[in-house]
């Protein structure tokens, strides 16, 4: 009996792929993929929103969500390998941002959470981010919360998720990040083990300061994700400014060790009342903090999801349902912060219109996950055209 073994990545690509009979021996058929070359795709005219992604996404959705997110990731690291990433990357200008001392080729960052680990940097990075953003990491491995954990609303272009900083550990991330080939900018986002109490937390956060310092283009402090009890209780009173204080001074003390200077960012929940985006801001002020991500997902559930027997899962929500909560934070924390410290934006960004929008609230760079999930890397593309559109517009009137 013969054993037909499949690679799953490539039986994908290749049932997306054109076919023909390469007609060599009249007595049996055999089928050769062809794979179009880069002028060929341009020349189809596929449009902006990824007919090939559109297809992938639909079996994509068919499986168990978590399943696919891991499918999906696998695939692309193939695809990579194969030096075939250009067939999901769409054609994309440049915008170049400089912050933080780095220079972003276009602003448009993925987010952390789709690569826990860094085990997809590579890949990732040859979609046309601006960035990539890997983690949250933490000192120990951790499984995270049990499964499932991660469920789909399509009908609201949303997700929710529990997954509770599951990761490799700072360890594995750390020899990851050595052995990147990746040269763009990475942001590693770092946490506290689930097991480690909130009263000790700090010490889960120098820990991996310390390790991922010398291999990070910047490290982002998570204090938002509604997943780990207790975390976000140190976004708060004396418990935020002490960390902020300790960690602001490791920086210091690590930027003497390595010559190098690696910028410290907080990433903060959307579930913020004004006096609270005020106190926070004024901790980050006070303390030097280099930047802000605004914002995390919410736990808040509108009438339409509260509706749903997905929507009433515990978790954070992301997608279309947070755009508006997000970019109010993002719009009350830029007012807070007299526009002193530069805020990158995310949350709810599922179109170009909506990445303007983040723009025109105050954010510098912005950040994709769930819309990178639904839209696939053409939602880059579709970003940095409206923001050049946005510029060139802009640019016209001021000189009419």
């Amino acid at each position: 009996m013969k054993t037909l073994v499949v690679n799953f990545p490539l039986l994908a690509l290749y049932l997306l792929m054109p076919w023909h009979d390469a007609g060599q021996d009249p007595g049996r058929f055999r089928i050769v993929p062809v794979f179009p070359d880069q002028a060929e795709l341009d020349s189809a005219n596929i449009d902006s929103d990824s007919e090939l992604y559109r297809f992938i996404r639909f079996f994509l959705f068919l499986l168990p969500e978590e399943f696919s997110h891991h499918l999906s990731l696998e695939a692309l690291k193939w695809l990579h390998r194969c030096k075939l990433s250009w067939l999901l990357r769409p054609k994309s200008e440049r915008l170049p941002v400089s912050l933080f001392g780095l220079n972003f080729p276009n602003p448009v960052g993925l987010a952390a959470g789709l690569d826990k680990n860094g085990d997809y940097l590579d890949a990732l990075g040859a979609l046309g981010f601006g960035f990539v953003e890997i983690g949250t990491v933490t000192p120990k491995p951790q499984p995270g919360n049990p499964k499932p954990r991660l469920f789909r609303l399509p009908e609201h272009e949303a997700i929710i998720n529990r997954m509770g900083f599951n990761n490799k550990g700072l360890d594995y991330v750390v020899e990851r990040l050595k052995s990147r080939h990746y040269r763009g900018i990475v942001g590693v986002n770092i946490g506290k083990n689930y097991a480690t109490p909130v009263t000790a937390a700090l010490s889960d956060y120098l820990l991996c300061l310390r390790g991922v310092y010398a291999h990070a283009d910047y490290v982002v402090i998570n204090l938002s994700s509604p997943n780990t009890p207790g975390l976000r209780s140190l976004q708060f009173g004396e418990s935020l400014h002490e960390l902020l204080a300790a960690l602001k001074k490791e920086q210091a003390d690590l930027q003497e060790h390595y010559r190098k200077y690696v910028p410290l960012l907080v990433k903060i929940s959307p579930d913020l009342e004004p006096a609270d985006i005020e106190q926070i801001a004024a901790a980050f002020l006070l303390h030097g903090i280099d930047g802000v991500i605004a914002t995390n997902t919410t736990i808040a559930r509108g009438e339409a999801l509260q509706g749903t027997a997905k929507g009433r899962e515990a978790g954070g929500l992301s997608g279309a349902p947070l755009t508006a909560q997000a970019t109010w934070v993002l719009t009350q924390l830029k007012r807070a912060l007299a526009g002193k410290i530069p805020v990158i934006g995310v949350g709810g960004i599922m179109d170009g219109a909506s990445g303007l929008a983040k723009l025109q609230a105050g954010a510098t760079l912005l950040q994709i996950y769930t819309g990178f999930i639904y839209h696939g890397p053409a939602l880059i593309a579709a970003i940095v055209e409206q923001l050049q559109t946005d510029r060139q517009n802009a640019a016209s009137e001021a000189e009419r």
